[in-house]
């Protein structure tokens, strides 16, 4: 792991809030995050999935007996062993990781519903939905690169995703132009570019990069997104902001936006990680009591990536 930045340090001790605790987060920073595989269940059940891998020899965990889908490899692989077997290639199963499934767990669109991605790419997110919808309902997955949406097209088809209409856009413009059509979704995810610092055990140069004012910067044009597509909800519709990152200015502050301006509530959230309660004062700012509903994700509680996942209700 490379060096953090004397700021960056300050601020994780100042959430994590005592040393043990921060002790344990620098330690596990160091170390690799478990291999996790999801069972595209579109193409196969959790049960076959298992078997297949294990007649290969392969070490196959289910942590959780309510979402059997997810699956942890124990196996030492060879490298590009996971993305080149013959289950990945056949879209059996989307390589993601632990943290990054619970968006739409939390989210849990189900089928015949309207839902919006509005930065779907890669697809694993877009994937996850489409497998708990059973191909049923319509997806508008959208993101605003070229090359990040031939991967999710790629991701799309390779999984057996049938009920996803892809779009190249920018978010907050896409969102403009569908509220001048008057669309309104069940259910939206705002996976929203973030500073990434949850992720520094797998992409340990994202320390590298780290720095105060792009954190400043994201804030803002997530607080646009988040806006934009929250105006899109049907009434009692839900949406789920969330982060790969720790920072509060990503974060809560985005969600307090929400609230203080809009009529929305922030639900409590039954996940099956350890969760974390949102901050609700950092920095001299404080924010609305509803946050601490949002959950965040410590890589010391779960052995995962680090993870910020609220979820927005639209009222009357």
């Amino acid at each position: 792991m490379y060096e953090l930045k004397p700021l960056f340090e300050q601020r994780m001790k100042n959430l994590l809030g005592d040393k043990e605790n921060y002790e344990k987060f620098l330690e596990i920073a160091k170390s690799e995050p478990p291999r996790t595989i999801r069972c595209n269940t579109l193409k196969i059940s959790p049960e076959e999935l298992k078997s297949r891998l294990e007649a290969k020899g392969w070490k196959i965990r289910q942590p959780f007996s309510e979402y059997p889908e997810v699956m942890i490899v124990e196996s030492v692989l060879q490298p590009g062993e996971l993305g080149k077997s013959i289950e990945h290639v056949l879209g059996y199963y989307y390589v993601q990781e632990l943290s990054s499934m619970m968006p739409i767990i939390a989210l849990a669109p189900k089928p015949g519903e309207l839902v919006l991605d509005l930065c779907a790419a890669p697809g694993s997110k877009t994937t996850q939905a489409s497998a708990l919808m059973n191909n049923q309902g319509t997806i508008i997955a959208n993101d605003n690169k070229l090359d990040r949406i031939q991967i999710l097209a790629s991701n799309l088809e390779r999984c057996g995703c049938m009920n996803v209409i892809v779009i190249r856009n920018d978010g907050v413009q896409l969102c403009e132009r569908l509220a001048r059509l008057n669309m309104k979704f069940d259910k939206i995810l705002v996976d929203a570019p973030c500073s990434a610092e949850g992720n520094i055990r797998s992409n340990p140069k994202t320390l590298l990069m780290w720095n105060i004012k792009m954190i400043e910067k994201l804030s803002r044009m997530q607080k646009k997104l988040a806006l934009s597509a929250f105006q899109l909800l049907k009434e009692d519709g839900e949406m789920v902001y969330s982060t790969c990152t720790h920072a509060p200015e990503e974060n809560e502050a985005v969600v307090d936006f929400l609230v203080r301006n809009f009529n929305a509530k922030v639900e409590k959230i039954n996940l099956p990680l350890k969760c974390s309660h949102g901050v609700t004062n950092w920095q001299n700012e404080k924010f609305d009591e509803q946050i601490s509903s949002a959950c965040r994700i410590y890589p010391q509680d779960n052995n995962t990536e680090g993870f910020f996942i609220a979820k927005i209700k639209r009222c009357e």
